[in-house]
């Protein structure tokens, strides 16, 4: 079990991620990168860190949340995609494949507790959680919208929805960049409970007791079992994976559509 010595270790290091230690020895990794948790290398290198480091000094489960009211992450940094050297995309996509691994082949048990909008990157790391919990709010969504900003989201996302929603609304999800209401999201099975916001950490506490009374070695490899292959056609390919998305990204056409994007983002913030 998580000591107070290792959690009080670990919570030193990270920068972008809050830690915090919940009864039972369950580590909670809120993230607490302004303004809004984007997945810049330095918050996905801290959701790595932490991840691999509670695992490693014992933690029996994983409730990953925000800190930022009304965000659970806004996705992948834009910044870390546009004007960038080929070199600064690798260098960025490969974090964005270690988080991913980390949290996806996670030992212990994961629960999002998404207590804010979850769209593109957000919603892979739900999507890699054990079970899902989602706030009730009209402005709390969920999706891959990559399609939306010219972006084709990699075949590890599309694996990681299909084996979440299926084959067909997935077609539907990723072709179109649907982002989903929460009523929406637990029709698909894209969230397992649909919550009031006030509710969300009786829930949390209530559906971790499930997780934890079962002997921990035989879900862990029945886990892996469910989740190897998944995972292996990354591991597999992770160089080939990292040059699919620098060529991708570096199209003048993406990276238009990426200025676009970013112009507008700015112009709402003067609003």
């Amino acid at each position: 079990m998580l000591s107070r010595q290792a959690f009080s270790r670990v919570a030193a290091r990270m920068s972008s991620v809050k830690i915090d230690m919940m009864p039972h020895g369950v580590a909670s990794l809120a993230f607490n990168a302004p303004p809004v948790n984007t997945l810049n290398k330095q918050l996905l290198s801290d959701i790595k860190t932490s991840v691999d480091q509670v695992v490693a000094d014992g933690a029996s489960a994983i409730v990953f949340s925000s800190a930022k009211p009304g965000v659970f992450s806004s996705g992948l940094d834009i910044f870390s995609m546009y004007g960038k050297s080929d070199d600064e995309l690798r260098e960025f996509w490969q974090h964005v494949q270690d988080m991913w691994l980390s949290v996806y082949m996670c030992p212990i048990p994961t629960i999002a507790a998404i207590n804010g909008a979850s769209p593109a990157g957000g919603c892979q790391i739900a999507m890699s959680c054990d079970y899902r919990i989602m706030a009730k709010h009209p402005k709390i969504v969920i999706g891959l919208n990559e399609t939306a900003l010219g972006i084709v989201a990699p075949t590890w996302f599309v694996d990681t929805m299909v084996n979440t929603i299926g084959q067909r609304e997935t077609e539907f999800a990723l072709q179109l960049g649907h982002l989903y209401s929460g009523e929406r999201a637990l029709e698909i099975g894209l969230i397992d409970e649909l919550v009031e916001p006030d509710d969300m950490m009786e829930r949390v506490i209530e559906n971790l007791k499930l997780w934890l009374k079962v002997p921990p070695k035989a879900r862990a490899i029945t886990k892996q079992l469910l989740r190897q292959d998944t995972a292996n056609k990354l591991i597999s390919k992770k160089e080939q994976d990292i040059e699919t998305f620098v060529k991708l990204v570096s199209q003048p056409s993406v990276q238009k559509d990426l200025g676009r994007y970013i112009e507008m983002m700015k112009a709402k913030s003067k609003k």
